[in-house]
């Protein structure tokens, strides 16, 4: 039975000291009730609380780590079945299938296309996670050699995906140290629990059922093992959607513990558009690891858009520092433009005025990472906040012209501005950062041909 807040709380210290970051015990007990809070983060819970508690304040799903160093990634963990109840942190991670029967250089070229595949948006590099190697072939040499290529071309993580346990252990020294996954197709993973720990692997079940599959995990659990991942077969796109989302309102509403591991997706060769609706299922409901059949930048692209979406705090909104930046290499006497320092907006006007095939000067001031409208609407972009950010950074310093551009939709604040920068010639610009480069050939150029 799960343990209220009041029984939780009868085990702290009681001591109200705030040190683990929550006003009093009580409040930090309601906390670890709900899943919202680690025993780990009180300094001063005793080995008592820590022996009750400390499966108790566990998440619901398990935390797993996979890989190693800058490519490592964590999967898991989550308390909450949707993003508006609490922010989800640990993001669907990508894998690539690789088949062993392609042949070491095949697979390198593979493989390195794969690694290199490298989107920004909005400030953050966006790429794939992992490679998942079949051993189609059945051949232990086979196997090794592939496995061999995708370290040699890449440092992501390792799936593997392998039912022989010679050709396994084999495998798992090669890449030992890896933190890799074992994939074991329909062999009953049981068989390779002490494989995984000797290789510090997490391991793949596989079942036909949810009873089969409760079944195996509880046994696996009982060894003392718990680095599981889930892969309940389904039948078609719909049973996918059905089990993947019953397994996690099981976990996280029920308590579930059989079924309190991340799932892995399989992702089955298909046309591009079944093919990328699946996938985009998997990273909505609810793929720890989705493992997509082949290499495609398009589908690629789409999921990590999708991805990053689902995955940014909805209520931090993503910032770029406030700041006078340069787009491309301007001079002193280049165009100077204004808008708020919300990410999307910031990268997107500054993309606009580098297709505008011109340098110039962006002035982004602190609007809590608000859009225009939004911080405009707070009177944090307003004409007082705009002068004010000029003069604390000392644009004029580093600039001759006095002549800026503010967003077309607070064309409003224009006058305003100007009698807060009496020295500055207020341009409205438009109001779709899409139609910049039309403003910057008819207006902005017009005026220095003019000058």
């Amino acid at each position: 039975m799960a343990l209220t807040g009041l029984d939780i709380f009868k085990l702290l210290p009681k001591t109200n000291c705030s040190d683990c970051g929550v006003p009093t015990c009580l409040a930090f007990a309601m906390k670890l009730a709900q899943k919202k809070a680690k025993l780990s983060e009180c300094p001063h819970a005793s080995e008592e609380a820590k022996s009750v508690l400390g499966a108790a304040s566990e998440p619901p799903m398990r935390l797993l780590k996979v890989g190693v160093g800058a490519e490592a990634f964590e999967i898991g963990g989550e308390t909450e079945m949707f993003r508006h109840e609490k922010t989800f942190y640990h993001q669907t991670a990508i894998a690539i299938r690789v088949e062993d029967t392609d042949g070491p250089d095949s697979i390198a070229e593979t493989v390195a296309e794969a690694d290199g595949y490298v989107i920004e948006r909005i400030g953050e590099a966006l790429h794939i996670d992992a490679f998942y190697l079949a051993n189609v072939s059945e051949d232990r040499a086979k196997f090794l050699a592939a496995l061999e290529a995708i370290m040699a071309s890449s440092s992501k993580a390792l799936i593997l995906g392998c039912s022989d346990g010679e050709t396994l252990k084999a495998a798992l020294a090669l890449c030992q140290g890896k933190r890799p996954i074992v994939h074991p197709g329909e062999v009953d993973a049981s068989q390779f629990i002490e494989l995984a720990k000797a290789g510090h692997a997490s391991l793949v079940v596989n079942a036909e059922s949810f009873e089969d599959l409760a079944a195996k995990t509880e046994q696996i659990t009982q060894t003392g093992f718990r680095d599981l991942l889930l892969n309940l077969k389904p039948l078609n796109p719909r049973g996918r959607l059905e089990n993947g989302t019953i397994l996690r309102r099981a976990a996280l509403r029920k308590g579930y513990k059989p079924f309190g591991f991340p799932q892995v997706w399989f992702v089955e060769e298909a046309d591009q558009h079944d093919l990328l609706a699946d996938a985009v299922m998997g990273v909505c409901k609810y793929a720890g690891i989705l493992v997509l059949p082949k290499f495609s930048k398009e589908i690629l692209l789409t999921l990590f858009t999708l991805r990053q979406n689902i995955y940014t705090d909805p209520q931090k909104p993503i910032q770029v520092d406030p700041r006078l930046y340069a787009v491309g290499e301007p001079q002193p006497n280049s165009p100077v433009f204004v808008t708020t320092n919300f990410s999307l907006t910031y990268f997107i006007v500054s993309g606009e005025i580098e297709n505008a095939g011109i340098s110039a000067w962006l002035v982004i001031p602190d609007c809590e990472g608000m859009s225009v409208l939004t911080a405009w609407a707070a009177g944090k972009f307003s004409a007082e906040t705009i002068a004010k950010f000029m003069k604390e950074i000392k644009v004029e310093e580093h600039v001759t012209t006095r002549t800026i551009t503010i967003p077309g939709l607070v064309a409003s604040i224009s006058g305003e501005l100007e009698e807060c920068l009496p020295d500055w010639t207020i341009n409205v610009g438009p109001q779709e950062a899409a139609d910049l480069a039309a403003y910057v050939k008819n207006i902005l150029q017009s005026e220095a041909i003019k000058e």
